[in-house]
């Protein structure tokens, strides 16, 4: 329970922000802290300290305004600390990160009177690997796998090497901490391969330059951290690791999940699994190839030669049942010749993910071979880093061991997801479970024919449960859009989150009221494709002058047809998408609004979340279309199968309330401070005529609503 002494603490430090920050308190602060110091502290735990308990989890939703980041981080702290717990704060987003990270926990540090430490933890390929920096900086030849691979997929040139000289300078005179997101000029991606490594390529302690490794430097402010700034992606990473890998173990931990609506797309990203088929066969040949070269360098150590021995069958194993894979795919695509002239790319699903018989069979029949060849390199790079620790004789000395262990890596890490795709082919659906989704992707690269196939689970909340909510010792879920059509069943369903734990929906501290939600006459069906145009050009071309305005497009083929449709006077005044980076539109849409002239921007679904134009810099929101996503993509199309297939209805389950949040999340473009006031406006008749129209509305902030001209409750 949450004693006097610690809620005596979290009071008094709460009193000290607001007045060292000049802040007015507000009331949906107050219940956010509330409610997490409750659910945080009341948490059960054995005489070991574990938690015994199933009541550590409360999503809170918390709208713009209630001033969340520093509700959770006044509230968690102090527990976590009282606990003995680390803090993990995960966002979605680069610019939350950054808030978090450069503003609110300096102030809460400046202000609060709570003594803590908090750091940034970054994925490993975040930080350059010194050991591969050092022999660029030599020009590789003491590498011999560079020539193998790495340079196929790059050779770098003179850029390359321009570069590695002057990151190797800055990180050596310590201008530069060595982490790819701090150097002040974008490195490409190809660049950045060649300097950095996964986990299964680092040597850690064995490594030469393990005491001047920058991702062991910054784990090391991890260890005294307090709190940990993170994102989604680094926590599923640490998790699908097993946990406590880059992280504090996950009993260790209370994580807060801001930006929370993003968790269970980040998860199904990290569940799937996709498996190239023309870059396999390349790496084998490839591998083949350097066969007499790894037998010269490796094969004196009687266990590596044994195994190198059995490499050349694995490899020919595995080359005619791909190409027969290559070939049978293009054939169940409907396209056994391959791509059209013209044609850049195309994608086949499987529908309800059934694999057919034929390819069943193969996939099977490569289940076998690869996770043969992943037992051979893993037990290769086991003896590789065995020959780098001096404590450990393995007859194979380290500087022959070193230039081979990261390319050995690299290789188990392709054998291994090929595995786990083809096991994902050639293994049946669990019964009563939704199944897999299942796909092929035709496309060129570097103008050959290439084909993918693709697997995912349609939804990550049995993984979710398992290795998240029951791992960790408490956590916190929130974000100012969870609920849809006012509930939270949607979320519960998609992140696998249990009745069991606290909901709460935090009261807003705006008054809605000064905002006007209108559906006008203008409004039509949007199946209606050329009269709905027609009508958003006319909407747009008799706006006011002088008003700020952000209009909300579901296409970019509308768009850009509006766009056209407009008068040349009128196309001066708008801001399209993709004309110019976002940044720069929003920052010239705020420099017309200073100079009092109006402006119009134009954006897609990204702008509907994340925009922050407060006061006069929004003024009208405009949505064109009701936000329904239509489930093309291959898990949305399998999900909504597989719910069809049991009597349910994927639209009112899935799409209604999928558009509820992104219509909620648009219309909060337009409060964003207490004074704020303006109109939003929804040119979608369905909104009026269907029977979920209602359901839709009443999901909004209590707007003052004008249908068709007339205001509501006069």
């Amino acid at each position: 329970m949450l004693d006097e002494a610690l809620k005596g603490e979290i009071q008094n430090a709460y009193r000290r922000v607001l007045d060292g920050l000049e802040l007015t308190p507000r009331y949906g602060q107050r219940l956010m802290i509330a409610e997490i110091a409750r659910t945080l502290a009341g948490i059960e735990v054995d005489d070991a300290g574990r938690r015994v308990g199933d009541e550590h989890v409360c999503v809170l939703e918390a709208g713009t305004g209630t001033g969340k980041t520093l509700a959770y981080l006044l509230a968690a702290l102090p527990v976590a600390k009282a606990r003995g717990k680390r803090l993990v704060v995960a966002t979605a987003t680069v610019a939350l990160q950054e808030q978090v990270l450069h503003q609110d926990l300096p102030a809460l540090k400046a202000h609060s009177g709570l003594a803590f430490d908090y750091a940034l933890a970054k994925g490993r390929g975040r930080y350059v690997c010194v050991a591969r920096l050092d022999q660029a900086m030599d020009g590789g030849e003491d590498n011999p796998t560079l020539s193998l691979f790495e340079q196929a997929l790059d050779s770098g040139g003179d850029d390359f090497q321009t570069l590695v000289q002057s990151l190797g300078e800055a990180y050596g005179n310590g201008r530069w901490a060595g982490d790819r997101d701090s150097w002040p000029e974008a490195i490409s991606d190809p660049h950045w391969r060649r300097l950095t490594v996964d986990h299964r390529q680092c040597t850690n302690r064995r490594c030469g330059h393990f005491g001047a490794c920058a991702f062991f430097r910054a784990r090391r402010d991890l260890d005294s951290a307090d709190v940990i700034v993170a994102n989604h992606d680094l926590v599923l990473a640490d998790l699908a690791l097993g946990g406590g890998v880059v992280l504090p173990d996950p009993a260790d931990c209370l994580y807060i999940f801001d930006e929370g609506h993003h968790l269970p797309d980040k998860a199904l990203n990290h569940f799937t699994h996709r498996f190239a088929v023309g870059g396999a066969l390349r790496w084998l040949r490839s591998l083949k190839k350097s066969l007499t070269e790894l037998n010269q360098a490796l094969a004196v150590q009687p266990t590596l030669a044994r195994l190198l021995a059995g490499l050349p069958q694995a490899i020919e194993a595995l080359e005619p049942r791909l190409g027969e894979a290559f070939a049978l795919g293009h054939q169940l695509a409907g396209r056994p010749e391959g791509l059209g002239d013209g044609e850049e790319g195309a994608q086949h699903r499987f529908e309800m993910g059934r694999v057919p018989g034929a390819l069943r069979e193969q996939a099977d029949g490569l289940v076998t071979p690869f996770a043969e060849l992943s037992r051979t390199l893993e037990a290769m790079g086991d003896i590789l880093r065995e020959s780098l620790d001096p404590e450990k004789s393995t007859g194979l000395p380290r500087e022959q061991a070193e230039p081979w262990l990261p390319l050995v890596a690299l290789l188990h890490g392709r054998a291994l997801e090929a595995h786990a795709l083809w096991q994902a082919f050639a293994e049946p659906d669990p019964q009563g479970e939704p199944p897999r989704a299942r796909w092929l992707t035709l496309e060129r690269f570097g103008g050959e024919p290439e084909l993918s196939f693709s697997a995912s689970p349609v939804s990550a909340a049995h993984t979710l449960a398992r290795s998240l909510w029951g791992r960790c010792f408490g956590a916190v879920v929130t974000s100012a859009t969870l609920t849809a059509l006012g509930r939270f069943e949607r979320l519960q369903e998609r992140a696998g989150l249990a009745n069991r734990y606290r909901y709460q929906r935090l009261p807003s501290p705006f008054d809605y009221s000064r905002a006007v939600l209108s559906v006008p006459r203008e409004a039509v069906d949007p199946a209606d494709r050329e009269g709905h145009e027609r009508a958003i050009v006319d909407f747009v071309e008799a706006l006011g002058d002088d008003e700020a305005v952000l209009m909300l497009f579901s296409s970019r083929a509308q768009l850009r047809a509006v766009e056209k449709g407009l008068s040349p006077a009128r196309r001066e005044r708008v801001l399209a998408q993709d004309r110019l980076p976002k940044r720069e539109l929003v920052e010239r849409h705020r420099a017309r609004v200073d100079q009092g002239e109006g402006s119009i921007l134009f954006g897609l679904a990204s702008f509907a979340e994340g925009i922050d134009l407060p006061g006069d810099y929004l003024t009208h929101v405009v949505i064109t279309r009701l936000p329904f996503a239509v489930p093309d993509d291959p898990v949305g199309a399998t999900l909504a199968e597989w719910i069809e297939s049991q009597g349910g209805n994927p639209f009112m389950r899935i799409s209604v309330p999928d558009a509820s949040i992104k219509l909620v999340q648009a219309c909060g473009r337009l409060i964003r401070k207490e004074a704020d006031r303006g109109r939003i406006t929804l040119l979608d008749r369905r909104v009026l005529t269907r029977r979920y129209g209602r359901a839709l509305l009443d999901a909004l902030p209590p707007f003052a609503r004008e249908i068709d001209g007339v205001v509501q409750g006069e």
